[in-house]
């Protein structure tokens, strides 16, 4: 199971070997995805609150990238955390996510991305249940639900 500490420890120290790798220039990433993925995952940005339509989901299976589709979280560890995006308390596999040390905006957060592609996620905070006490806050257009 994955820490706060582990996570603090990959984002300084360095990250997990992904099992594979996948990359694309941008042209290719545009041609492959929506505008708001794109947007989203090669630009780094997010969706507004309660928007996504994976927020509210809660059938069985699997939530993959969009741009590669590795296998990030399950949905037996999806949790409804009130905040307006999917959040889970930990990946499928220790290497499938990236973490990446977060100073925009004057704050001090842990950017996630897919260890495989790079895409961005959302982020990771200390504020979830237990017993991991890990909040993985996801913005929906950076997955697709392979349901069960």
């Amino acid at each position: 199971m994955i820490t706060w500490k582990d996570v603090i420890n990959f984002s300084v120290n360095g990250n997990p070997t992904p099992d594979t790798r996948v990359e694309k220039t941008d042209t290719e990433w545009q041609a492959q995805l929506t505008p708001e993925q794109f947007r989203i995952t090669r630009q780094k940005g997010t969706e507004r609150p309660h928007s996504g339509a994976l927020c509210s989901t809660h059938d069985a299976g699997k939530y993959n990238c969009v741009c590669c589709n590795t296998p990030l979280f399950d949905s037996t560890i999806k949790f409804n955390s009130g905040t307006g995006w999917p959040s889970f308390t930990q990946p499928i596999k220790e290497n499938a996510i990236k973490y990446e040390k977060d100073t925009a905006f004057g704050m001090l957060r842990v950017e996630v991305m897919c260890n495989t592609c790079d895409a961005h996620l959302g982020h990771v905070f200390p504020d979830g249940p237990e017993p991991s006490g890990l909040r993985y806050c996801i913005n929906s257009e950076s997955m697709q639900l392979e349901k069960e």
